[in-house]
């Protein structure tokens, strides 16, 4: 079985696979103390062979691998260092891109076709775009919602640190349903707005895809996003790990 880890700012994401398919799902906190032993655990309940590893946290990457390799006895397989991802890269530095982002691009091909926009609810929000000929053309980056609700209590003297969650209403009534109402359906009405503008450039009938660690709490306040797979990224690794090409 492999065991697909996508290392992100603020969570690490876990999926044990059997060929095609997911069979588990574990996550753990990035700013972890140690991962030695939590992994462990996963390696107990699954008889993982292998691993591949996409991430954005250096620190987190260099401990992981260890970590994988300690369990398993193997290197893992990292993305962008043993494996490439076979996606037309057309950003002026290709380069610049986070590996996720272009492993989210070639998994959204793969499931839904192109053209296509891959919204990303993670600890930045990202817009990623491909054209009709599977070129990853490029995106856009927001703060991500919690991240926006800390800077709101940092930056604000009278506004409270609160926790993400659904808002009771649109209007809110008090100043934490406020902040919650502003931010979940501020980023959706973002979110729909961009994808507009969005399409023209790349077609009408491009597909969009959500995904990322809040896409179930922005879903039902959405209403341009056409596919949800909040596992987009680990099943885009295990597709890279086993050299399968878009279905599509």
């Amino acid at each position: 079985m492999l065991l697909a880890v996508d290392i992100g700012n603020t969570n690490i994401s876990l999926g044990v696979f059997r060929g095609k398919h997911l069979l588990r799902r574990y996550a753990l906190p990035t700013k972890s103390e140690t991962y030695l032993s939590q992994l462990r655990k996963v390696f107990t309940k699954n008889k993982i062979d292998d691993a591949v590893i996409c991430s954005v946290v250096p620190f987190a990457t260099i401990k992981i691998a260890k970590d994988l390799r300690k369990l398993s006895g193997k290197r893992p397989q990292i993305i962008g260092r043993d494996i490439n991802i076979p996606i037309k890269n057309l950003y002026r530095n290709p380069r610049q891109v986070g590996q996720d982002r272009l492993v989210n691009a070639f998994a959204g091909i793969s499931f839904f076709g192109a053209p296509l926009i891959v919204v990303d609810f993670g600890t930045a929000v990202t817009l990623d775009v491909v054209s009709r000929n599977k070129e990853y053309l490029g995106g856009l980056i927001l703060p991500g919602l919690e991240i926006s609700l800390d800077c709101l209590a940092e930056r604000a003297a009278l506004l409270p640190q609160i926790k993400l969650s659904r808002p009771r209403e649109l209007i809110g009534r008090d100043t934490k349903n406020s902040m919650l109402s502003g931010v979940i359906y501020g980023f959706a009405c973002l979110a729909d707005c961009l994808i507009e503008r969005i399409k023209p450039k790349i077609g009408k009938n491009a597909q969009v895809a959500g995904t990322g660690g809040n896409i179930h709490l922005m879903e039902q306040y959405c209403q341009n996003i056409d596919k949800i797979d909040s596992d987009l990224t680990i099943k885009g690794l295990n597709l890279l790990y086993n050299n399968l090409k878009p279905i599509i």
